[in-house]
């Protein structure tokens, strides 16, 4: 390998074998890193006398849907298999800051610290491959080919007090054979291994990829103390449920399809997460939690911590490689299950189809009131319909006590009246649950900022109407525009949508990545989306109903035209109408405690006006 990496012919034919094997091409910007990076390892590898090991580019970890840039493969003296996690980056500066130490930045982009980055690794293989039939020996470093002396020593500080300051950073002046190839044999964590043999190769290539007994444990005993996930009357009901059509399922060795519906605040993540608990603690259970949603995937994974990993993932347009035939799989927010044409074959979602049908026993947390776009969504009927065309096992549990909205039963009702299609809506009466409507942004604003002054989250979200053109971290334009005439005259009212990226970025804390913008700090200075919230809860609650829903009379009217969304750009207003409505409830549901609604267009701010309580404008009041 050392000898071919540096040929044009070899990285292409890995172009070739990385399309084969991920179903997608790697970005020029990877290519270009396998040729800068690649040479570099091999060339320190051979220094040091490692010739006649084995390495591994580009390997996948199934669960996580994550590769490790290089693996070196050897037999350590006792006999067992020694396997090294090497990361390689090209970096020659980076941005670190003490606040927080498991982050970096580079350019624009916030990263994970490279030694938590193999610390994760080495903790998989150990998890995920080694046992009692491979029992591996694993290490794990950085090498950083083009990093100066600084450099290394900037981020060895970063982890200095931390579990993942025992796996080293190699920096250019760390890569020599001196004094001798055996210390740099040494540096590199490979020091007295021989070359593997072939047997031993083929059994770590074709082993599957499980969780292990240990990680299970660990992760049920977790959830099992988290008071986050404490089972409430029919949660704990419903839970019981689907556990025994799980056993029977298993010990019958039939396949199941289980279905559990309700609407916002009925606990279905709840019981997903003591499900996924109970499941870890049973022999052979082999779980896994998935979600269409990132956000709700990232926050379940930081509710859960560092056991949760390759356990929860994300589920979008296919099935993680890590979910087998004898696996129970939970499917939160099922609603959210992507149906575009190009994954669909014939009536049934073809991966969601995949999916269910992978799986021994599969549960689906549906709402159909959530479908918010025409490219997702699945019903209970062609779920069930699905069941019986393979011949699973179909069971179906309803949810109905309400636990969000201070578990006010009157106000889910009253939103549901609300956000129908036409008809009369009564007027709130209910005493339970803090619902108003306000007279304008400068009112809402102060609303918001009073409860979070009082360490409280609120949050504004709003319908997508308006553009979403800024740029995906700091600094956030104010696109989210409302005018209006007040006592003294016109008025005028701007924030930024949430930020889109994926982590918050080092220098900016105070505006949160997208998956946090619901519950860090400084979440409530920008709007959310209804992409952005759904899955999410917060204390106190503003939406913003636009254009693309006005109250005419005594029905609504859908105008897709007033939408930014582009996935609605050729839809019928008929059509629009129910992924409005659906939108709308979402955003109304996220309140725990109390909820202002205000709409920018006139008449139906008036509509509203007629139906709910003035907001008390007194400061300290509401």
């Amino acid at each position: 390998m050392a000898r071919d990496v540096t040929q044009s012919t070899f990285i292409a034919a890995c172009e070739q074998r990385f399309i084969k094997m991920f179903g997608f091409a790697p970005s020029k910007e990877e290519v270009r890193s396998w040729q800068r990076s690649w040479p570099a390892l091999m060339s320190a590898l051979c220094s040091a006398g490692l010739g006649e090991l084995r390495v591994l580019l580009e390997y996948s970890l199934p669960a996580t849907g994550e590769r490790i840039d290089a693996l070196v493969i050897g037999e350590a003296p006792d006999g067992r298999l020694c396997t090294v996690v090497i990361e390689l980056k090209q970096w020659t500066t980076v941005q670190t800051s003490p606040l927080r130490p498991g982050m970096a930045k580079i350019g624009q982009r916030t990263v994970q610290h490279p030694s938590r980055q193999v610390r994760g690794y080495v903790s998989y293989l150990q998890e995920w491959v080694a046992r009692d039939e491979i029992p591996l020996l694993t290490r794990g470093l950085t090498v950083l080919h083009d990093g100066g002396p600084e450099l290394i020593h900037q981020l060895r500080q970063g982890v200095a007090r931390g579990s993942a300051a025992s796996f080293p950073l190699l920096g250019r002046d760390d890569l020599t054979a001196h004094p001798t190839p055996e210390d740099l044999a040494e540096r590199l964590g490979c020091a007295a291994l021989r070359p593997p043999s072939r047997e031993g190769i083929k059994a770590f290539l074709n082993a599957e990829h499980r969780p292990s007994p240990a990680l299970l444990a660990r992760a049920g005993h977790v959830i099992e103390g988290n008071d986050a996930f404490t089972l409430l009357g029919d949660q704990d009901l419903a839970l019981q449920e689907v556990w025994h059509s799980v056993e029977a399922s298993q010990e019958r060795g039939t396949h199941s399809t289980i279905v559990v519906t309700g609407g916002p605040g009925t606990g279905k993540t709840v019981i997903a997460c003591r499900l996924l608990g109970d499941l870890c603690r049973r022999p052979n259970a082999n779980p896994r939690l998935l979600s269409p949603s990132g956000t709700l995937t990232r926050q379940l994974k930081r509710t859960v911590g560092d056991t949760s990993r390759g356990l929860i993932a994300t589920f979008t347009d296919k099935v993680p490689a890590a979910v087998v035939a004898d696996g129970v799989v939970l499917l939160d927010e099922a609603h959210r299950a992507r149906t575009y044409p190009d994954h669909s074959r014939g009536a049934f979602p073809f991966t969601l189809g995949k999916l269910v049908n992978r799986a021994s026993v599969a549960v689906l947390f549906l709402d159909e009131q959530q479908i918010v776009r025409p490219t997702e969504g699945i019903t209970l009927d062609e779920l069930e319909q699905h069941a019986r065309d393979h011949d699973r096992y179909f069971c179906h549990i309803d949810l109905t006590t309400q636990f969000r909205c201070n578990g006010s039963s009157a106000y889910h009702q009253w939103i549901d009246q609300f956000l129908r299609p036409e008809g009369h809506t009564p007027l709130w009466a209910g005493s339970d649950y803090d619902l108003a409507v306000i007279g304008d942004p400068d009112q809402f604003t102060h609303w918001v900022s009073a409860h979070t002054d009082n360490g409280l989250t609120a949050r504004i979200t709003a319908g997508f109407c308006w553009p979403w053109e800024s740029q995906a971290a700091h600094p956030l334009r104010p696109e989210v525009e409302i005018s209006w005439t007040g006592p003294d005259g016109p008025r005028a009212w701007s924030r930024p949508w949430n930020a889109r990226i994926e982590e918050t970025d080092l220098d900016h804390p105070q505006v949160p990545a997208r998956p946090y913008w619901a519950t860090d700090t400084g979440g409530h200075e920008q709007v959310g989306c209804i992409y952005t919230a759904q899955g999410m809860e917060y204390a106190y609650n503003v939406v913003i109903i636009g254009n693309d829903l006005v109250r005419r009379g005594d029905k609504w009217v859908a105008r897709p035209d007033k939408s930014f969304d582009s996935v609605f750009k050729d839809i019928s207003p008929d059509r629009y109408l129910r992924y409005a409505l659906n939108s709308y409830r979402v955003l109304a549901t996220r309140g725990a405690r109390g909820t202002r609604l205000y709409s920018i267009d006139p008449e139906t701010q008036t509509h509203l006006e007629t139906l709910l309580p003035q907001h008390d404008q007194r400061p300290g009041q509401g």
